[in-house]
């Protein structure tokens, strides 16, 4: 049994799922979303699917594999993965990823996971997205478990050792794998680089010394790569408003329409590579080295797996050489792919409403958002 020390962050056990089913069913907002989401079926017949489902992964099967297998065949050219470096390796792992979609990282990954034959994730999801009761009852439906995030250092410090050794319980006791970013929110452009601080909470939990706790975890890095970013527009009119405007701050509104926009925009293709466990390179690591100095090491380490295998698509090719004013990068993408990915820059642009509207600004903060994977590949490669 769970200690209750994990109460109130942890997903739900199967046991509990029925009461919280009933709660779900009876809140107006929920069932709005449902139906709206499975037009389809009356809110009675979604009703009885979920009272049919005993297991969080039941559930997942019945409504997300569905949804997501959706939004895979009408967002996307594709959805792919390699998990080879993994296959037949019987641990659970802990998938530290880039992160381009709220939603959709851990969502796609668990359902590709399912087409392997293995057991979905458990998701660490920011509290600041939980902003209806019926949505952090949802997650934690889903195997997601809650970041305590808006608290003072002391708090903060208490919330992220519990969530450390939270951690440490669903790898080594629970045997269930998790997923998590690099990084506090997702890098506006897309120059993907883990935090120091994640791995410094990371090690809060766990036994033995700093090594020991992070190989306890079984990190596996994953290169998340989408060939449009259905956000990038929203990402560079959030850069321009912090740019001009001190004292900006995003609000729930501007949360709920990057995932709406996340979700349903248009992302061409999109790969997952997860990499092999990272112990045997942890092992290498100098256990001397001052703390400072061994975080920014395995941070580093976590970050040339993920830069390395990116798969990169012909607009971050175009949009290298359009940032350099070079032809570097020409034998990699065609006339046609560069007049196509130029054409997508100016409707992205285009889709900006901001009262002093800088062009080259947002112009500059795209291409680097399609720019920094190659540049960041091409430094972990050579």
């Amino acid at each position: 049994m769970m200690d209750n020390e994990f109460d109130d962050i942890r997903p739900y056990d199967d046991h509990e799922l029925a009461a919280i089913f009933e709660e779900l069913i009876a809140d107006p907002a929920f069932c709005h979303v449902m139906t709206t989401v499975f037009p389809q079926a009356t809110m009675e017949a979604i009703a009885a699917r979920m009272r049919a489902c005993h297991t969080k992964t039941e559930f997942q099967r019945a409504f997300c594999y569905p949804f997501l297998t959706e939004i895979m065949h009408r967002c996307t050219d594709g959805v792919t993965m390699d998990h080879s470096a993994l296959a037949g390796d019987p641990r659970a792992f802990t998938y530290i990823s880039n992160h381009r979609d709220i939603v959709l990282d851990s969502g796609f990954l668990s359902r590709l996971l399912l087409d392997e034959g293995l057991d979905t994730v458990e998701i660490a999801i920011g509290d600041n997205l939980l902003i209806y009761p019926w949505i952090k009852k949802l997650v934690r439906v889903n195997k997601s478990f809650i970041v305590l995030r808006g608290l003072t250092m002391r708090q903060m410090l208490e919330a992220s050792a519990r969530m450390s050794r939270y951690m440490h319980y669903a790898i080594q006791s629970k045997h269930q794998s998790i997923w998590i970013a690099q990084r506090e929110g997702r890098a506006k452009d897309s120059n993907d680089l883990t935090q120091d601080s994640l791995l410094k909470m990371m090690v809060m939990g766990g036994e033995g010394d700093t090594i020991e706790r992070l190989k306890d975890l079984n990190l596996a890095p994953l290169a998340i790569s989408y060939e449009y970013d259905p956000c990038d527009y929203l990402k560079a009119a959030e850069l321009q408003r912090r740019r001009d405007e001190p004292d900006y701050h995003k609000t729930q509104a501007d949360d709920l329409l990057s995932m709406k926009t996340g979700i349903m925009g248009r992302k061409g293709r999109v790969h997952f590579c997860a990499t092999a466990c990272l112990n045997s390179e942890l092992d290498r690591v100098d256990r001397s080295l001052p703390k400072a100095e061994l975080f920014r090491h395995v941070a580093a380490l976590v970050d040339r797996r993920i830069h390395a295998h990116y798969r990169l698509y012909p607009g971050n090719y175009v949009a290298h050489d359009l940032l350099t004013g070079t032809r570097d990068m020409a034998g990699h993408y065609t006339a046609h792919e560069q007049a196509t990915f130029e054409a997508y820059l100016a409707e992205r642009i285009a889709l900006i409403d901001l009262p002093h509207k800088d062009d080259d600004f947002l112009r500059h903060a795209i291409l680097l958002m399609y720019a920094n994977p190659l540049t960041n590949h091409l430094a972990a490669t050579r």
